[in-house]
């Protein structure tokens, strides 16, 4: 995936991404990270179809998706996990499963053993209602239900976000399970530290564009992104 000089915004006239630039190749774990109002969650949207994009492009195997609403995009094979109200609480864990795979119902059972391959517990829970599930398990439904159509590139937005550290640290360890299945990963990340120790490549995003890039062992120890970044956002 390639993100090239993208401008997008949720209002007319009024931008959040100035000019952002991302290269995600095949297997991939692409990290960004920065400050609160940075762009970072816009970008994933504004990739998934969800924010106006106003200028620049989004190529996915050489093609432009700019446009594309999200069904198509997830055709295309682009999945995206939202930070927030991401699970269908009233359903069974196996009825958000499906409702992941309505565009190809017939690959479910092959489908099934991938993902619990990776979440095995979900496995053994299927007829739980998610409502029922922890903050954690719910990301886990929500990361499965995302990898039930196969994408090429997984977007995830703060997976992190709302779990005591124990299951961060699940979180980080699931999203890396994820990336050596195959799966292109693109995360965004308030946990900096914990996001750069774990991507092969970081993107750290300030006022809408991209500040500096490397990879994630260089952007740890980078000194201007230890001191106006890390020191905030880095948590041990």
């Amino acid at each position: 995936m390639q993100v090239e000089d993208l401008t997008a915004g949720y209002l007319p006239g009024v931008n959040i991404l100035t000019g952002t630039n991302l290269t995600a190749a095949k297997g991939e774990l692409i990290g960004i990270i920065g400050p609160n109002g940075a762009g970072k969650s816009t970008l994933l949207k504004a990739i998934f179809g969800m924010v106006k994009v106003r200028g620049g492009d989004i190529r996915v195997n050489g093609e432009s998706v700019v446009g594309l609403k999200s069904d198509r995009l997830v055709a295309r094979g682009i999945g995206f996990v939202p930070q927030t109200n991401n699970v269908f609480p009233s359903l069974t864990i196996e009825e958000n499963l499906q409702m992941g795979l309505y565009q190809k119902p017939r690959a479910y059972a092959e489908r099934l053993e991938f993902v619990t391959g990776i979440f095995a517990e979900l496995g053994k829970r299927l007829k739980q209602r998610a409502g029922s599930l922890s903050g954690g398990e719910r990301q886990m439904v929500a990361m499965s239900r995302a990898l039930m159509m196969d994408p090429a590139v997984l977007l995830l937005d703060e997976p992190s976000a709302g779990l005591s550290p124990v299951r961060q640290d699940d979180a980080f360890i699931r999203v890396s399970d994820i990336n050596k299945a195959g799966v292109t990963t693109i995360m965004v990340e308030q946990n900096a530290r914990r996001c750069l120790q774990i991507c092969d490549r970081g993107y750290v995003l300030d006022q809408g564009h991209d500040a500096y890039q490397g990879t994630g062992r260089e952007l740890l120890n980078d000194p201007k992104v230890i001191g106006l970044y890390l020191g905030t956002l880095g948590q041990d």
